[in-house]
């Protein structure tokens, strides 16, 4: 894991919902301020009808009733990881903290300092998204492939999601 962006303090935060496979609605500990996190450098299937998932679609060539099978597959495997009340810490980069519907960008890190963002994508549960700069973008695409050849996460169901 690359902590270099890693400049939070340490669990400061916990988890109040897993919104999606690469969302989270946060706490912080001490003020009680939520934020809605959009993990940075990752993208995972939607969960509803949307513009995004009938590009997905087209993108995959996959049906959008299946790319939503998968993409509840992703929340479970993230309920799993970090399930409400997980303690978190977060990181963004200095040019990428909001996207347009104002969620904070980020990395997500568990107590033991695992990288959600990262994890996700190594486990074949998400894959790169590069619609915002991500200065681990190389590394989450050799995860990717990686995920891939070896049938991992939402590639034992399809290698082409």
């Amino acid at each position: 894991m690359n902590t270099i962006y890693h400049n939070e303090i340490k669990n400061t935060y916990k988890v109040v919902q897993v919104v999606d496979g690469d969302g989270l609605i946060i706490e912080n500990i001490f003020d009680k301020k939520i934020i809605e996190i959009r993990f940075l450098g990752i993208d995972a299937p939607e969960l509803k009808l949307c513009k995004k998932l009938f590009q997905d679609e087209r993108e995959t060539h996959l049906a959008a009733q299946f790319l939503i099978e998968l993409g509840r597959k992703s929340l479970d495997y993230l309920l799993e990881a970090a399930p409400p009340k997980t303690k978190v810490s977060i990181a963004v980069e200095e040019k990428n903290i909001l996207d347009i519907y104002g969620r904070t960008l980020a990395y997500v890190f568990l107590e033991d300092g695992t990288c959600l963002n990262e994890k996700m994508v190594a486990d074949g549960y998400a894959k790169p998204f590069n619609r915002f700069y991500c200065k681990e973008l190389t590394k989450y695409q050799s995860l990717s492939l990686n995920a891939r050849n070896e049938s991992k996460g939402l590639f034992s169901y399809s290698l082409s999601w």
